[in-house]
């Protein structure tokens, strides 16, 4: 039936019945054709010794008997399903891209496939049947699922490691082709979710999230846009896809700490809450306690610093209320020691203030000034800084007035030390116009915490100078006391004593 597109196709004619059974092929797009579509002998002949050395060799395909390497073009549309089929199952065929010189006229003829195949299911002209689809999610288990190497790069972390050199991987020009064509078929107008949901189904979508630990961010981008039209697609899998992603960051916040594509996963995630339904679920309030808010505690946090917070942000703007639970996490997961954590946190909690409401501020105002006052009494200038910009936003300054009465007896103790010994000239300027503000808000409230703070450091002088005398004390009775024969002696440790 299909003699006329065999014909046009030259073939390594071998006696030996071993080339015979592999059906060894050849690269079509490099064999010229007559007009009249078939060949003559001598012309047949000739080809045949020029491309010889062009031999590639892929398993048969096993439908309708069809030659893979027939242009779609060539085939009667009711054919042109078997041969995509074909196609697809040609390509299940992998090679090793860290040698260029391997294999590379297969290679060769399984890129020119995999093109043709990005142009035909672009072109949406035949709907997909139910072994189309299973082809073609065989082809890419075959050509994209696979274990990525050891991550041999050091631990260190949360914006130390921004200026290394990503890793590329040597085999991206294919890999590129299978995710285009994975995506044009997904989003393909002529693939039926309801038949496809069978074999892109849990399994496919679990294995296809492996892959986000690819330490090339090519490749985790085009997984990220896959990613996301499976999720519009198929909307049984939404449940299962949440859950799968909540794994993949309880095992990086409770286990490993390393994973390369917790920022691609939560930029998904920031898309998916654009969406939720109001009121909220209270599985997405659990997801908000349990997973956003402990990814702030990975020392990596400023690789996905940015993509959390809008994770965040988008919760507070659906509900309000939940700001108190956003909050009283951070102050949780404070980083008490690491600076550069803690001017991002600083700036995460600006853009909560920012959105607050005041009966929720005021729910958690009391430990979150008196965090507040702690940085800014910091040593390190820049989250002392940090902090005292807060008083540059308007919102957050009107917030505190509203509250004055409680917030400044907190912060004052750390604003009146900073203005009196500060090492740092912008920090002790800063510090002198936020008293001002204070001083400019209520007067009267200012001269009150101000007696209050000189009582207190007199007090404080007062314990220092007794516990000063008293040592001194202690210093004179033992000086007075005579030295007796129980003087106190060296004592080898015991692995010495045993040498000796």
């Amino acid at each position: 039936m299909f003699k006329q597109f065999l014909s046009k196709l030259p073939r390594n004619k071998s006696s030996s019945k071993s080339d015979s059974a592999e059906s060894p092929r050849t690269n079509s797009a490099r064999t010229p054709r007559s007009n009249g579509g078939n060949s003559s002998p001598s012309s047949a002949s000739a080809r045949s010794n020029n491309v010889a050395k062009r031999t590639a060799v892929f398993p048969t395909s096993v439908v309708a008997g069809i030659e893979p390497l027939v242009p779609f073009t060539e085939v009667p549309n009711a054919e042109k399903m078997n041969l995509f089929v074909s196609k697809v199952s040609l390509c299940c065929v992998t090679f090793d891209f860290t040698d260029p010189s391997k294999n590379s006229v297969e290679k060769d003829v399984k890129k020119q496939t995999l093109i043709e195949l990005v142009d035909f299911v672009a072109s949406g002209s035949t709907r997909f049947t139910e072994s189309a689809i299973l082809a073609m999610c065989r082809m890419c288990a075959a050509n994209l699922f696979r274990v990525f190497p050891p991550n041999y790069r050091s631990k260190s972390s949360g914006g130390e490691n921004d200026d290394e050199e990503p890793m590329f991987d040597p085999a991206w020009p294919h890999l590129h082709l299978v995710y285009d064509l994975l995506l044009r078929f997904i989003t393909s107008s002529c693939l039926d979710s309801k038949v496809a949901k069978k074999y892109i189904d849990h399994s496919f979508i679990s294995r296809l999230l492996e892959l986000f630990d690819s330490e090339d961010p090519r490749e985790r981008e085009c997984l990220k846009t896959i990613l996301h039209r499976v999720y519009g697609k198929f909307m049984v899998h939404r449940p299962f896809i949440r859950k799968a992603i909540n794994n993949i960051f309880y095992m990086f916040v409770s286990e490993t700490e390393r994973h390369n594509g917790i920022a691609d996963l939560l930029e998904i995630f920031g898309s998916i809450i654009s969406g939720f339904a109001l009121p909220l679920k209270e599985e997405h309030k659990i997801f908000l306690w349990r997973v956003l808010v402990p990814l702030h505690k990975p020392k990596s946090v400023g690789l996905y610093f940015q993509q959390l917070s809008f994770c965040i942000t988008q919760f507070i703007e659906k509900d309000p209320k939940l700001t108190s639970t956003v909050i009283g996490g951070l102050l949780r997961y404070w980083p008490v020691t690491n600076s550069q954590k803690e001017m991002m946190f600083l700036g995460e909690i600006e853009e909560i203030l920012e959105a607050i409401n005041m009966v929720e501020f005021q729910r958690l105002m009391v430990p979150l000034f008196w965090r507040i006052g702690c940085c800014i009494n910091s040593f390190h200038f820049q989250v002392a800084e940090r902090a005292l910009f807060l008083w540059n936003n308007d919102h957050i300054v009107n917030l505190i007035a509203h509250n004055r009465m409680v917030i400044l007896p907190i912060i004052f103790p750390a604003l009146e030390r900073n203005a009196q010994t500060h090492w740092n000239q912008a920090v002790l300027n800063l510090s002198l116009n936020v008293r001002k503000i204070f001083m400019e808000m209520d007067e009267e409230l200012f001269m009150s915490c101000h007696a209050h703070f000189k009582e207190e450091e007199a007090e404080l002088g007062l314990v220092a100078k007794k516990r000063k005398e008293a040592w001194e004390r202690l210093e004179n009775a033992a000086s007075l006391q005579p030295i007796t024969g129980n003087t106190a002696v060296l004592v080898a440790p015991l692995a010495t004593s045993i040498a000796y």
